[in-house]
């Protein structure tokens, strides 16, 4: 069996690192650290690597050494049956993948009863034997006669030799070789096939282009597998890999049937029925969940992605917020939010029908306008969300104030407002009123807001109810935390939602500190957290780098310096003639601007990869990664899809990213697509490679189909 060396060795090849890196990353997860602990303040251990490079080493060293024990498990099984070989022993240690060493398996599993165990109940073993061997001389029925046996069940020779062709069938079946190249043949050459089984299921005609399809296995792209999978299950298609029997056929026989023999018709029957009863519905079930597998992968890496960027969204900090949820018939729900995200004020206006009193709304929003010198609106995109905007207008063109409206994504905001966590926020407010705080809360600080809600709720997804949800909730999870590490939480505003996600800390200790929070005031510096209940001593290290202190006793607690290094960073300050009430000062960014890393990084017995983050936190203590990317687009008027008109340029914004392209919102009802062959002039191998979510996009209105409310874009400027 490998070693951990061996297995160390394998695993950084296959990732492009060094060694020592993986077999680091290894040693500090087994000691029991976080991946963004480990990302964050390891890196001289791991030469640099992020979040996703650690978690694939993880992921690479548990399935190698799930192999590895399965390889242990196989070989004691078939050792145990007196059947193990050199030859066989080799292969199995040999093998890279686990379907590998389940083919070798297969010939010793227990299995089921079979055609092939009833015959050799019946004593057919070597009859089946001497076929195989393929004999040169004697007759096949009169061999088969000395086997019968009335007893034993066989009445005749015909049966007889039925009951060798299911053993020869199983034992072709079993050939590990053979699978593999018919496993790798098919799914070279293999097409998957779909035809309608049930139309009337199909309602929307969602699934029309799949009535009748066909496409190669190697080819077939991702989200294509899923919506035929989806299909499939709701029984709308029947879905089949069809492949190329004729030339299986042909390489078997050719590998069963050697040379002249008078039993090569009974072989090529044994073959026939070995591959259409036995193989074929097999690697047709494994391929299939191959592709499958690959296209979850797929759309679980979009989705992954895709919610990255939205976390990462830039905060629009510091502004008073007039949240509002549209809706005709119950009203319009407002919510007023100041720059902490505290509520301040909730209420109701009926602007739409069949209520229909806008005279009176309007008069109640210009109030609350001048009440709070609100900075900014956002209206979220549900129902009469374009409605909404068109009264929010009218309302802001009858005051003098420069105030600026958004609409906002308000995806998983219901899902939130009947929530758990929305009634122990706010228990006193209707579902509609919690929307319209996190309508407004979303602008403010879009990560802190949505990570309150199931991440598949936020609607940056592509086919999510198609794939394995423990792998999705894995991910998305895995996502959400890396986003709330790469911020940084404060420990004196952040909810048990945000808290739960920082490096180490469970939902209770996330309770915990927000409870010790509201009983005795704000923390004053990192080290009151010590006295949370079961926040242990390496609960503090994982999670207190990733814990900001804001305004507290200890200025370096509301940087991103561990403090493991406080020590080395006064040391460094006093060395340059500075002190901790300089941080992010003109007088801190000329003096450590100079510095020599390389020199100082010895005198202070700290890596230099470590000392260049320590040196940008206390130039830049209040950096946050988020403000680096582009601000979403504010908006003084509304557009009409009635409004667009081919050869138009707009600039919108990126919502969601899918295998086929991207969808943009433009500021009118429907988001429009840009697929991939518009994403630019050159060939884009996926959308992803062009834009993110969140991104901030030119686009040329190519088509409008009112009826159908679709819209074409494309960001290809005309004549380029």
């Amino acid at each position: 069996m490998k070693s951990k060396e061996e297995l160390v060795r394998l695993i950084a090849k296959e990732a492009s690192v060094k060694d020592k890196q993986v077999a680091n990353v290894l040693n500090l997860l087994e000691e029991g650290n976080t991946i963004p602990f480990i990302a964050r303040y390891r890196k001289e251990m791991t030469g640099s690597l992020d979040e996703v490079e650690i978690k694939t080493i993880s992921e690479k060293w548990n399935y190698l050494d799930n192999l590895e024990k399965r390889k242990e498990e196989v070989l004691r099984i078939i050792e145990e049956q007196g059947k193990l070989t050199l030859e066989l022993r080799k292969e199995i240690i040999q093998a890279t993948k686990l379907q590998m060493v389940e083919d070798l398996y297969r010939p010793y599993k227990q299995k089921r009863r079979t055609k092939a165990t009833v015959a050799k109940e019946k004593g057919l073993e070597p009859l089946a034997e001497w076929i195989i061997g393929c004999p040169v001389s004697g007759l096949p029925h009169k061999e088969a006669e000395l086997y019968v046996n009335i007893d034993k069940g066989v009445q005749s020779a015909e049966e007889a030799l039925e009951g060798a062709k299911d053993i020869i069938a199983e034992i072709i079946a079993d050939n590990p070789a053979f699978r593999k190249w018919i496993r790798d043949d098919t799914y070279k050459r293999g097409m998957i096939k779909s035809v309608v089984k049930d139309e009337e299921k199909d309602e929307k005609n969602i699934f029309e282009m799949y009535y009748e399809f066909e496409e190669a296995v190697e080819k077939i792209v991702p989200h294509r597998i899923l919506a035929l999978n989806r299909g499939e299950k709701e029984g709308v298609l029947r879905v089949s890999v069809k492949a190329d029997a004729d030339r299986i056929l042909g390489y078997m026989e050719r590998q069963v049937v050697k040379g002249p023999t008078v039993c090569e018709a009974i072989l090529k029957e044994a073959v026939e029925d070995g591959y259409k009863r036995l193989i074929q519905p097999s690697i047709e079930r494994e391929i299939r969940n191959e592709l499958t597998d690959k296209a979850e992968d797929q759309a679980i890496h979009i989705f992954s992605e895709n919610l990255r960027n939205l976390l990462l969204q830039p905060p629009l900090k510091g502004k008073m917020v007039l949240g509002v949820d549209p809706a005709y018939r119950t009203g319009c729900k407002f919510a007023v939010v100041d720059q902490t995200g505290k509520m301040l004020e909730i209420g109701v206006v009926y602007p739409h029908p069949p209520v229909s009193k806008r005279k009176e709304a309007t008069q109640k929003i210009l109030h609350i306008l001048e009440k709070y010198a609100i900075e900014l609106v956002a209206i979220g995109n549900g129902t009469a969300s374009r409605e909404t905007e068109q009264f929010i207008v009218d309302a802001l063109k009858e005051q003098s104030k420069e105030i600026y409206y958004l609409i906002v994504n308000e995806a998983g905001a219901s899902v939130y407002s009947a929530s758990d966590i929305a009634r122990e926020e706010f228990p006193a407010l209707q579902v509609e009123e919690r929307s319209a705080v996190s309508i407004a809360r979303r602008l403010q600080d879009p990560l802190a807001e949505l990570v309150k809600i199931d991440p598949k709720s936020v609607g940056v997804g592509q086919y999510q109810h198609d794939v394995s949800e423990k792998k999705l909730n894995e991910s998305l999870s895995f996502v959400v935390e890396t986003a709330v590490n790469q911020v940084g939480v404060n420990v004196n505003t952040a909810s048990p939602s945000l808290l739960q996600y920082v490096a180490g800390l469970s939902k209770t200790v996330a309770q915990n500190i927000v409870k010790k929070r509201e009983q005795e005031g704000a923390f004053k510096n990192r080290k009151e957290l010590k006295a949370i209940p079961r926040l242990g001593a390496k609960t503090y290290e994982q999670a207190i780098g990733f814990l900001r202190v804001i305004d507290g006793a200890e200025p370096l607690d509301r940087t991103a310096i561990h403090p493991e290094n406080y020590e080395a960073v006064r040391s460094l300050l006093r060395s340059q003639g500075l002190s901790t009430d300089d941080l992010g000062s003109e007088k801190i960014r000329n003096a450590l601007s100079n510095i020599d890393v390389h020199v100082m990084s010895e005198e202070l017995e700290i890596g230099e990869i470590t000392l260049r983050d320590i040196l940008d936190s206390l130039m830049r203590p209040a950096r946050d990664p988020r403000d680096e990317l582009s601000a979403p687009l504010l908006k003084k008027d509304v557009l009409k899809l009635e409004d667009l008109k081919a050869g138009m340029e707009l600039q919108g914004t990126v919502r969601n990213v899918v295998d086929f392209g991207a969808f943009v919102d433009i500021g009118v009802k429907q988001a429009g697509l840009v697929h991939i062959s518009k994403l630019r002039n050159s060939y884009v191998k996926h959308p992803m490679d062009v834009v993110a979510v969140g991104d901030v996009v030119t686009v040329w209105v190519e088509k409008v189909d009112v009826p159908k409310e679709r819209i074409a874009l494309t960001m290809i400027a005309p004549n380029s």
